[in-house]
């Protein structure tokens, strides 16, 4: 159906035509919100035929493969394609993206900015997790970085400064470390090859002949990246700040897409270029230290939080480290499970912090002491909120369970019993989630703040939180839509080639 249609360019095309008419013709608020809920559902509606159009029985790596020769003098092609690690992204960029300009239905102050700068953001981050090319996947990497930094310094919170250029700081040193890696790549590979070449492939045919000591460089300088983009201890910091300070849609983009650049990153180049190297049992216990220490870390310090959104901030570190515990284990199950991992925090941490963007816009706070007694005012708020909770914890029948156990097992089946360390996280998860629900929901309503003009969800909330619930319960019941598609891909990776 879709096999002479250039569907992967048309992802790219239309949220940038999207963006460039918002911001030309978005004469009014209204306009420029109608405008971007149309080409960013066009978006979506291009992303679910792709979806449906995948084939499981392809013996192809990648599928809807465009490649053409851009400067062929230094080897540059645009070359887009799409497989089973970077399938689910492509879908989960378009619905999210789609979700928030809904969601965002209220915001006033200079619509049409807000609303552009959303549909450039959809176009690097769909535009990386599709690249096969170095220099159009660094660009795309690089034009994500512009929209989220103005979306936190013009729309965010009392800090939105500091906190926009902590981000860019640190996310454009790790990308600039990360270049560095990407030329040695370059400039190793293309003798090999005979030829220049960005082309990841290509390079990845080659890069077992680099010779361990310089592999180990790039594989680190590569790895640094990315881990900061994810990110993982110690490398965080710049995260919490980002997401407080964020409007509730740009820390949904934040946490439930620019995250999972990183950790897609890790797959896609590092483990994909460098298979032997990965495989090694040092650097294996290298990435799974990094990751059990980021989930532990992160769990511990959603107890201390009485900030709603900082505490999800930090549970966005742990289940990330989930994600790298994953990868470490290098069999197909944990490589799997870290991709729907990947998916499966997407959609949940959306739930997440548009709930704490709804408590903050009709309470007033995030403070958690000063919340409580609300879900008789806020009902359909305080059960998507629950909903969510669990489903961040890992309640089985939800997206949650699935991924969580699935790296577990695959970490048991490689590390024995060391998996009882990340293990044990699921008792302190249940511990913070459980306790923020008894103090900001239930109870006595409060009575240290005006709670009088307190009410429920407005439909343009309540919309994307019940389509992403329904995604949440839908994967979680029939993980094999998405495993099926995810597993053939990752298989190649989990044995030495």
């Amino acid at each position: 159906m879709l096999e002479n249609v250039p569907i992967l360019s048309l992802l790219l095309i239309v949220p940038f035509v999207g963006a460039m008419t918002t911001l030309l013709l978005g004469t009014s608020p209204k306009a420029s919100k109608y405008l971007a809920l149309v080409f960013s559902g066009i978006t979506l509606v291009l992303s679910v035929l792709l979806l449906f159009n995948f084939s499981l029985s392809s013996t192809e790596a990648f599928q809807f493969r465009e490649n053409y020769v851009w400067i062929q003098q230094l080897g540059i092609s645009y070359n887009l394609a799409v497989d089973g690690i970077s399938l689910p992204m492509v879908f989960l960029s378009a619905l999210l993206v789609f979700l928030s300009i809904l969601f965002s239905w209220d915001v006033e102050e200079r619509t049409r900015t807000y609303m552009g700068l959303m549909l450039i953001l959809e176009v690097g981050v769909l535009g990386v997790f599709m690249a096969l090319d170095y220099f159009i996947f660094y660009v795309f990497w690089e034009v994500v970085l512009i929209p989220m930094y103005f979306l936190i310094a013009i729309w965010g919170g009392p800090s939105r400064a500091y906190a926009s250029i902590k981000f860019f700081i640190y996310t454009h040193i790790a990308s600039l470390v990360m270049l560095l890696g990407i030329f040695a790549l370059y400039f190793t590979a293309s003798p090999l090859l005979g030829s220049p070449s960005f082309g990841m492939e290509a390079i990845a045919s080659v890069a077992g002949s680099f010779g361990h000591d310089l592999a180990l460089i790039v594989f680190s300088a590569l790895l640094f990246g990315f881990i900061v983009k994810m990110p993982m201890v110690p490398f965080h910091t710049w995260l919490p700040d980002a997401h407080v300070q964020a409007p509730t849609a740009g820390s949904v983009l934040l946490a439930g897409l620019l995250l999972k650049m990183g950790s897609y990153g890790v797959i896609r180049v590092c483990i994909t270029t460098f298979n032997d190297l990965s495989h090694e049992a040092t650097i294996m216990v290298a990435l799974a230290v990094i990751g059990v220490v980021s989930i532990i870390y992160g769990a511990f310090a959603c107890l201390a939080q009485t900030d709603l959104k900082k505490m999800v901030a930090y549970s966005s570190i742990s289940h990330m480290g989930i994600v790298l515990l994953g990868i470490a284990t290098m069999t197909e199950l944990g490589l799997a499970a870290a991709v729907f991992q990947m998916f499966s925090h997407g959609l949940i941490t959306a739930v997440l912090f548009m709930t704490c963007g709804m408590f903050q816009h009709k309470a007033g706070t995030r403070e958690i002491p000063l919340l409580g007694g609300l879900a008789p005012k806020m009902p359909i708020v305080a059960t998507i909120m629950m909903i969510g909770f669990m489903a961040s914890l890992g309640l089985p029948g939800l997206v949650g369970f699935i991924a969580e156990f699935s790296v577990f097992t695959a970490t048991y089946n490689i590390f024995d019993l060391w998996v009882l360390i990340p293990v044990m996280s699921v008792a302190i998860t249940a511990a913070y989630y459980i306790w923020a629900m008894q103090r900001t929901i239930f109870g006595d309503l409060t009575t240290k703040i005006d709670t009088k003009h307190i009410h429920d969800s407005y439909w343009f909330e309540t919309v994307p939180l019940a389509v992403l619930i329904g995604l949440i319960a839908l994967f979680g019941i029939f993980p094999s839509l998405l495993m099926d598609i995810i597993l053939p891909s990752v298989a190649p990776l989990a044995a030495v080639i």
